[in-house]
């Protein structure tokens, strides 16, 4: 898989007026795909290590996974039609009858969230990568933006 995927890590979640922009990318591209609200805030929650008082549903998956003797290998963002993106999610399972790998269809938002809980990979295809608009420069400016608002808010209460 090394030479038709790409490590990629999230750079960026930004609310947007449907739900969030989350930027994936690594030191050459930058690309972003869009969630609903409640999993671009899981994936926020996850980044910024927030403590939940009761488990969401992707921390429910991850004590499925626990329960059941599997462990998530990585995610890959395998595939992006017409502006929608489409995962896998690897896991490995290993008992006494052996060993298992599974591979399972995923939204990327959800693998995503499962990845950086379990501290795991997240791959892109390189014809995914290839295909999609770089945004390096567009998450710049909008950081940009945000590190200059505090000081126009206290200016102006």
């Amino acid at each position: 898989m090394q030479n038709d995927a790409v490590t990629v890590t999230v750079k960026g979640v930004m609310p947007t007026a449907n739900g969030c922009a989350v930027f994936l990318g690594n030191d050459g591209k930058t690309f972003v795909i869009y969630v609903d609200h409640s999993v671009g805030n899981a994936i926020q929650m996850t980044l910024n290590g927030v403590k939940k008082e009761r488990p969401l549903t992707h921390d429910l998956i991850g004590s499925i996974f626990l329960g059941l003797g599997a462990h998530l290998e990585h995610v890959l963002v395998n595939d992006a039609r017409d502006g929608t993106f489409f995962a896998r999610i690897l896991l490995k399972m290993e008992n006494e009858l052996g060993k298992k790998i599974v591979e399972i269809d995923a939204r990327p938002s959800d693998s995503i969230v499962l990845a950086l809980q379990q501290k795991r990979p997240i791959f892109v295809a390189r014809a995914v990568l290839d295909a999609v608009e770089d945004m390096t420069e567009i998450l710049e400016r909008v950081r940009q933006q945000q590190a200059e608002e505090p000081g126009e808010e206290e200016e102006n209460p």
